[in-house]
């Protein structure tokens, strides 16, 4: 009973102790002093009084202990026996602190959970003073002042670090005030803060608010949670409200930002968390999804930018791992348009499922060196070629496939972006209709097992030059799959817009909020496709290895999504008002641009395939016999730059394009 009694009472003394520490704000006095000498001054020094400060407070323990053990009458016949264990057993405790990495630790980031160690160091500590004292049959302490003194040990470590790491903070915070004061004039001021609300108190809330508790530029003032289990506890010292709480949160609290920290959530639930964010027009940052986290791309305190991504509602479906490394796993695979968007995508999906040899081809010298830089760094066991060249270069192809035996192509070269291509469309035809047929006709010469050529929503009943473009690359693999002697699977992949390629509206939506500059956009009931472009492309890979030659693949691009919904929710996701920070000027469609996009020339033609995101299509087409006239006048009047006469070809072998680019197709 007694030494139940003493325990209770040193757990007591241990809670309030912590609890006052947690709380306490050092201003004056000797312990300031004393924290600001230990915080400043080497590192070695510093340590050594951390250990000479742990070393006191193993005497202060062990004697309390005693105290507590005996209600204030230590037996004074005992008292050098004590003193001799005291010898003893205290070396043994700073040795066990020592070794186990008490002293590693920088105080002022280190994250709170590192206090662990002070607690592993004691119990290993009395345990092998135990162990000590049956195997010399000599006793150092009372058991039960043992774990007394342990008790207090563990609060007075942990409490003395807290108290420094508190310091140190409001230290930083004094700097970053007088530093502003020193460039501005003016005093400090709250405002200084970022005020600042967690959403989300898991383990990712957890970590980011460790994260941020040392950074004197934010104030993190709440946590809100949807699990009304987690009300009114707390986390790091900071109190989790209910998600009913959030507006009346954000509003008496004057919160500048909010932190989305729920990486595991579904698509759905996060994509209703964004939208009533975006009503409380605060500016919203994530952390990174599972996927990214998992992938080692980055860690869960990297906070991003809201993305389209985040707000689709999209649930991507887990990739096959077989159909993946099919076409990749130990061959030698060719990339072409590997500076761009979803060509140096597919270069980093394609790294991870170990090509024997992987080739870059592009004609941009800058955007193949970027690439090339990036894998250098982020696969470096991969063994790859860069080339830089052109997929009209017949020569240049068949050295590349001859010289590295290629066994896979992913054909993402293309001119893309349609008002650019409907200005020059001799080029737009040479280059994405004529590079394909030549890149082909080498493959096929070549021997490579496999063709994936990355085509385009746009091409379905096209209206402009560059749809147009990718239908007739399009039926060109056609043809040439159909051919009895062909060793090569040709396979199209069709899908729409990419978020954050390179002339998408997302990043150009976010420039223009970031500059403070009123968003442009061509028609306010404009719709598109969106997928992000990591999952293109492992749907693309995927594609691939479904197809037997021929097909036409669909990737599900579930709903699509109107451009000028998005732009709102875009500004008031940023901590902005439509019509009062940023206006929404329209500024009508531009040549060859459609109201919506579609993935099929006739919807009853889909094809379910093995995987739930893929479908393939049965397309109208010509045998090669009947294309290639019809492909020989179009190309010789591309490179004589008859720009109408170009039209009229295109027309004729893709008769649903529609050239009337200014009409609104519906």
């Amino acid at each position: 009973m007694v030494i139940k009694g003493a325990a209770f009472k040193a757990i007591e003394t241990v809670g309030k102790y912590i609890y006052l520490q947690m709380k306490l704000q050092p201003d004056t006095g000797l312990i300031n002093e004393l924290i600001y000498q230990v915080t400043h001054l080497s590192s070695r020094k510093r340590r050594s009084i951390l250990f000479g400060l742990d070393i006191i407070i193993f005497v202060i323990a062990a004697y309390a202990g005693l105290y507590l053990r005996f209600d204030g009458k230590i037996p004074a016949e005992n008292i050098n026996i004590y003193l001799k264990s005291g010898l003893i057993s205290i070396p043994i405790k700073a040795a066990c602190f020592y070794l186990m990495g008490m002293y590693r630790p920088l105080l002022r980031y280190s994250s709170i959970s590192l206090l662990e160690t002070p607690i592993k160091a004691t119990i290993v500590s009395e345990a092998l003073l135990f162990a000590l004292s049956r195997l010399f049959q000599f006793s150092f302490f009372p058991r039960s002042s043992q774990i007394i003194a342990g008790f207090i040990t563990i609060s007075l470590v942990m409490s003395l670090r807290i108290l420094i790491r508190r310091y140190v903070k409001r230290e930083n915070l004094l700097l970053a005030s007088s530093f502003h004061e020193q460039r501005t004039g003016l005093g400090p001021s709250e405002n200084q803060l970022k005020k600042v609300l967690i959403y989300g108190a898991g383990s990712a809330g957890s970590i980011l608010s460790s994260s941020l508790i040392s950074d004197h530029r934010y104030d993190i003032t709440a946590f809100v949670d949807d699990n009304p289990r987690l009300s009114n506890r707390e986390v790091n010292g900071i109190r989790i409200y209910r998600a009913n709480q959030l507006e009346n949160l954000v509003e008496s609290r004057k919160v500048d930002l909010v932190l989305l920290a729920m990486p595991s959530v579904d698509t759905k639930q996060r994509q209703h968390i964004l939208k009533r964010l975006s009503h409380l027009h605060v500016e919203v940052l994530t952390v990174p999804t599972l996927e990214e986290i998992v992938s080692g791309e980055v860690s869960v305190d990297k906070v991003r930018s809201i993305d389209l991504a985040d707000c689709l509602g999209r649930k991507e479906v887990l990739p096959d791992p077989a159909l993946l490394e099919s076409d990749i796993l130990g061959k030698v695979v060719l990339v072409t348009g590997a500076g761009g968007s979803i060509g140096s995508e597919l270069c980093r999906q394609i790294v991870r499922q170990s090509p024997k040899h992987l080739i870059l081809l592009d004609m941009s010298e800058f955007a193949l060196y970027s690439i090339d830089l990036e894998l250098s760094e982020n696969a470096p066991h991969v063994s790859r070629s860069s080339c830089l060249g052109s997929v009209t270069d017949r020569d240049r192809l068949d050295d590349i496939l001859k010289e590295h035996q290629v066994e896979t192509i992913y054909h993402a070269a293309a001119y893309k972006h349609v008002p650019l291509v409907e200005e020059n469309p001799a080029q737009g035809i040479i280059n994405n209709a004529y590079g394909t047929l030549v890149l082909a006709q080498a493959a096929q010469a070549a021997r490579v097992q496999t063709f994936v050529l990355i085509s385009t929503d746009k091409a379905v009943r096209p209206t402009n030059v560059m749809g147009a473009t990718k239908r007739v690359a399009e039926l060109i693999l056609q043809a040439m799959a159909e051919q009895s002697n062909s060793t090569t699977r040709f396979i199209m992949v069709r899908f729409g817009n990419v978020l954050g390629s390179s002339g998408s509206v997302v990043p150009r939506f976010r420039k223009q909020i970031l500059e403070g500059k009123d968003i442009t956009l061509t028609h306010p009931d404009i719709t598109r496709y969106f997928m992000s472009i990591p999952e293109a492309a492992r749907l693309v890979i995927q594609a691939g290895a479904l197809g037997q030659g021929g097909e036409v693949f669909l990737l599900d691009m579930g709903a699509p999504v109107r451009i000028y919904d998005l732009a709102v929710q875009m500004i008031e996701l940023s901590g902005l008002k439509v019509g009062k920070d940023i206006d929404i000027n329209i500024t009508g469609l531009r040549p060859g641009e459609k109201l919506y996009e579609e993935l099929l020339i006739d919807s009853s033609s889909s094809i379910e395939t093995s995987h739930p995101k893929i479908f393939s299509a049965n397309e109208k087409m010509f045998s090669l016999h009947q294309l290639e006239p019809k492909l020989n006048r179009l190309f010789f009047l591309a490179q004589r730059g008859d720009m109408n006469g170009s039209i009229t070809s295109l027309r004729d072998l893709v008769p649903e394009y529609s050239p009337a680019s200014m009409r609104i197709v519906r």
